[in-house]
């Protein structure tokens, strides 16, 4: 039995471990009022005091467990190791645990707050491919763009008020241990400050109650009608947590069920015919219905940088920075489709959609084996080349990002041109203006045979480079179209002024390849939104919708359905059947936008000519943001997700053969 001194011990170290709970707890707290009052600008208009107390309380609750986590090591190693050791000097690990602990917190958090600002989260499944990208531009990016410098400096120097505060928290004298004349007394004291140790244990891992029934997690934390509420409760250690999970769960496709004769009704739903086969590519097998009887010479498929769908709408028309684009879309021989979704969350989510076709699993195509050891049945640019076209490939940046170049000539490319290729000194660590891209593009396309030509620009990226004066860009004439208080925002300003820059590029070089090429078609689709908005929290639909504009030989405003929707995975089979003889078979995971496909999906919302909606929400509810528009069924949400999905991340993980299939 343990003696009365040694309880007295125990009891010290024991006081010591929770008053650095108390401190790292409070330090989460701290840091979570500190992100509301420095990103109070993306508060929207309707939250009140009360919402931001909830958001608090919860937040309180939430950090219960985090801090629980990480005071958990301290307690083994220190109150633990005392019960057997009995070296004093053990229980200083503590405080060097603690500032562990602070520093890295510090550091996050002064990292969160330029992350929400670019991706509107607090750390999302993102990360994990920071190190699949070019690290050595994103860290050019955020020394330009959010003084690097300066934060990790200021990160420093929080740390370094936080651990002497700590310090001195631990250097406060514990409690004795009471102490009573009869001995039972004692051990009846012991034994409550064991239940009373076991049901704060419970009361801390679920989150500030007594049942499961009521915990809090990342999962049912966002409680507020606010974005920047919801993520404010998620402190730093819930947000990684978050953002591992997430990254887990689309890796393993949680939620489906990936047997082949499940695979098999999956591909039937989406061939809309009774297949059967052991391939699934059979199941992706479609005929042009309609085809072009003179097909355009030249096809170019332009994908814009962050070129978001919301600059377009007409309540900012008096903004001016779409302007080159709206006028294409005006002409007769020009189709335009608003109801369109992004493949992904990054550039390369978004060029992967379009070059292969298949839905996003988070997969990373472009570092997989399976990839490069032939191009997928739904590549584009193999489907193009049976059609008498030749395909090259026109990238703003460096040939080594994200593997790019590697990647597209295994995907059947024939020709790669990266930013080393061009003539020209503008641009930043991304790569060069798209002026010398465009300038590229039409210097040496030739017009001897068909060509089939991606181009893929970047000007419209930060670190905000391009020199806008020089390029004619009258800031007036952009503040115009704000309220008072975001004229006075020039950070604004310039990133609108980069957005009118693309737009007057894309727009000039369109007309000069036209004027070049007259028996030409061109396709223009940006490759994400959710970067830029006038509204800090802006509504989901002008957040995340690309659009899609076809334009050239053969196109009319019929060319595309009113009820037209889609994503990054319909842009294949739309240009197929746009410029392939009635009767081509192509293979393609989404369906073709000139033959009525009426929905949209991506690696997290859906949506349709008058809705969109979160993807994985409970209940599927979508929020309108066109009047006169019925919503989906539940039915058709959840089937057209879990097709795509489904078949898409098979496809990339397994290859296309099925070992066995339901019989029918």
């Amino acid at each position: 039995m343990i003696k009365l001194a040694d309880w007295d011990e125990l009891w010290g170290e024991f006081q010591q471990d929770c008053k650095l709970f108390v401190f790292i707890l409070l330090v989460f707290c701290l840091f979570r009022m500190g992100f509301i009052a420095v990103m109070h600008s993306y508060l929207g208009e309707a939250v009140t005091m009360a919402d931001i107390a909830s958001a608090l309380y919860y937040g309180l609750r939430i950090s219960l467990k985090s801090a629980g986590l990480l005071v958990l090591l301290p307690l083994v190693c220190c109150t633990g190791l005392r019960m057997f050791l009995a070296w004093r000097k053990v229980s200083q690990l503590r405080y060097y645990w603690g500032v562990v602990y602070v520093i890295i917190l510090s550091f996050l958090f002064h990292a969160r707050i330029p992350y929400y600002q670019e991706f509107h989260m607090a750390f999302n499944q993102l990360l994990f491919n920071t190190l699949n990208d070019d690290v050595t531009a994103i860290v050019h990016t955020v020394t330009d763009q959010y003084n690097l410098p300066a934060r990790i400096l200021l990160a420093a120097a929080t740390a370094l008020v936080l651990c002497k505060l700590l310090k001195r928290w631990l250097t406060i004298r514990p409690f004795a241990f009471p102490r009573y004349a009869k001995w039972y007394q004692n051990a009846a004291l012991r034994v409550m400050l064991l239940i009373v140790l076991y049901h704060l244990a419970i009361f801390i891992r679920f989150g500030g109650t007594m049942t499961y029934a009521y915990n809090i997690d990342w999962e049912n934390s966002g409680i507020t009608k606010d974005q920047l509420l919801n993520e404010a409760i998620l402190d730093d250690v819930q947000a990684l947590y978050r953002a591992y999970e997430l990254h887990e769960r689309v890796i393993a496709s949680t939620g489906l069920n990936m047997d082949p004769d499940r695979l098999a009704d999956y591909g039937r739903y989406l061939a809309g015919s009774q297949v059967n086969s052991n391939n699934l590519d059979d199941y992706l097998r479609k005929k042009v219905v309609a085809g072009a009887e003179a097909p355009p010479r030249q096809v170019f498929l332009i994908i814009a940088e962050s070129y978001a769908n919301w600059p377009l709408l007409p309540a900012y028309k008096d903004l001016n920075i779409a302007n080159g684009l709206k006028e294409i879309i005006a002409q007769e021989n020009a189709a335009y489709v608003a109801s369109f979704l992004p493949n992904g969350m990054s550039t390369i989510s978004g060029v992967m959609g379009v070059l292969t076709g298949l839905a996003e699993a988070n997969l990373y195509l472009n570092y997989l084996p399976e990839s490069y050891k032939e191009p997928y049945a739904t590549a584009l640019a193999p489907q193009m080349k049976r059609l008498g076209y030749t395909a090259d490939f026109w990238y703003a940046g460096p040939a080594s990002w994200e593997k790019v170049r590697d990647f597209t000539l295994a995907q059947g490319f024939d020709e790669f041109h990266g930013m080393g290729d061009y003539d020209g000194a503008g641009g930043n660590v991304w790569g060069c203006d798209d002026y010398y891209l465009y300038k590229a593009v039409l210097g040496r396309v030739k017009d001897d045979k068909p060509g089939f030509h991606v181009v893929l620009s970047v000007s419209n990226h930060s670190p905000y480079t391009v020199d806008l004066a020089k390029e004619g860009f009258d800031p007036a004439v952009v503040a115009a179209g704000l309220s008072e208080k975001m004229r006075q925002d020039q950070e604004l300003i310039k990133k609108l002024g980069h957005f009118w820059y693309a737009d007057k590029m894309l727009s000039q070089f369109i007309k000069d390849a036209r004027r070049q090429y007259p028996d030409s078609l061109f396709i223009i689709v940006g490759d994400h939104a959710d970067r830029v908005n006038i509204e800090p929290s802006p509504p989901m639909y002008e957040r995340y919708a690309i659009p899609f504009v076809v334009y050239g030989k053969g196109i009319t405003k019929e060319s595309l359905p009113e009820s037209a929707a889609g994503s990054h995975i319909n842009v294949a089979p739309t240009l197929l059947e746009l410029v392939a003889p009635t009767g081509f078979e192509y293979y393609s995971v989404g369906r073709s936008l000139t033959r009525g496909n009426d929905f949209g999906m991506n690696y997290g919302f859906w949506i349709t000519p008058g809705y969109i909606g979160k993807a994985d929400t409970e209940g599927g509810e979508g929020f309108l943001f066109r009047q006169g528009q019925l919503p989906p069924s539940q039915e058709k949400i959840r089937q057209e997700i879990d097709a795509a999905r489904a078949v898409s991340w098979w496809r990339i993980k397994f290859g296309k053969m099925l070992h066995t299939v339901k019989a029918i």
